[in-house]
């Protein structure tokens, strides 16, 4: 077993990068906030409720609103499951809620090793249970629903769609899948990518998947690993998808997979692939960036107008 594959020494090492990524964001928060300048960041902070932990989330407003309540989109931001970097999709926020007209939930979900699977899923589903019930009060249309997430954000979106499948609710129009991590059971050292040094090490999958599921028999659970072959459930009734994945990103193949298997289920509405990107593209290709901006905004915007 790789060391930092060890739960304790995973949980120490995923700590440090914590308060490594707190300090960082002291200094640079102001960096994402600079990006993407034509899109006003016109927001409000809000706590929401969950039998969890209270989730803190940064309300994003589209602008030019015409009386009627507008449609809601919850995003889950990346990280492993263990980073906080909820600021990080800022300029992606500001962009769906200008471009494809909705309110925007940027959501600081909790993260391991502190809470573990299942924490972060529960958590998720719940805030999206939430959102949908309190549209009336908070100024959004909770019947125009859409979920999505990048990286680890992208796996809770999936979990999100998973348990509103099984719980009758409530209704998804679109989940936006973008470059998620879709098979945990399978460690990133049985991963291959296009390119001989993508930006996803194995050090990294070691320290994320351990620290966020330590006993590995639960990796195969549904909520954590829906593209590996043990979850062989029926999932159609789910939320409609739209998967995104990069060319050189380890997780690719993961992600295709369970596009597939959602074009079974007749709930794929499209699969695109970034050419030359990795893992994380869109933090440093500001084209590229634009262009799947861009996609979403118009899949936002025909799955709820």
């Amino acid at each position: 077993m790789p060391l930092l594959a060890r739960p304790p020494i995973a949980s120490f090492v995923a700590k440090a990068m914590q308060r490594a990524t707190r300090l960082a964001a002291r200094r640079t928060d102001a960096g994402p906030h600079a990006r993407f300048p034509e899109y006003p960041r016109t927001v409000r902070e809000l706590t929401i409720p969950t039998s969890v932990a209270p989730a803190r989330a940064t309300v994003y407003l589209p602008a030019g609103a015409d009386g009627t309540a507008p449609p809601v989109h919850v995003n889950f931001h990346g990280g492993g499951y263990v980073m906080t970097l909820t600021e990080l999709d800022d300029p992606l926020c500001r962009y769906l809620a200008a471009e494809a007209g909705v309110v925007v939930i940027n959501v600081d979900y909790v993260v391991a090793p502190q809470h573990p699977f299942p924490a972060p899923p529960l958590q998720a589903y719940e805030v999206v249970r939430w959102v949908a019930a309190n549209g009336t009060e908070q100024g959004w249309d909770g019947g125009r629903l859409t979920v999505g997430g990048q990286s680890a954000g992208g796996g809770l979106a999936a979990a999100v769609a998973r348990q509103a499948l099984e719980e009758a609710g409530p209704e998804i129009a679109l989940q936006v899948l973008h470059y998620p991590p879709l098979d945990l059971a399978t460690g990133i050292r049985g991963k291959r990518a296009a390119i001989a040094k993508p930006m996803l090490r194995p050090w990294m999958g070691d320290v994320f998947d351990t620290s966020y599921i330590p006993d590995v028999r639960l990796r195969r659970d549904r909520l954590a690993s829906p593209a590996h072959p043990s979850d062989t459930a029926d999932l159609k009734g789910i939320a409609p998808a739209l998967v995104i994945t990069a060319e050189y990103d380890i997780l690719k193949a993961e992600a295709q997979s369970y596009a597939d298997r959602l074009r079974t289920a007749g709930a794929l509405v499209g699969h695109h692939d970034v050419a030359g990107a990795d893992h994380g593209y869109d933090g440093t290709d500001e084209a590229k960036a634009r262009e799947t901006y861009a996609l979403i905004a118009r899949h936002l915007r025909e799955a709820v107008g």
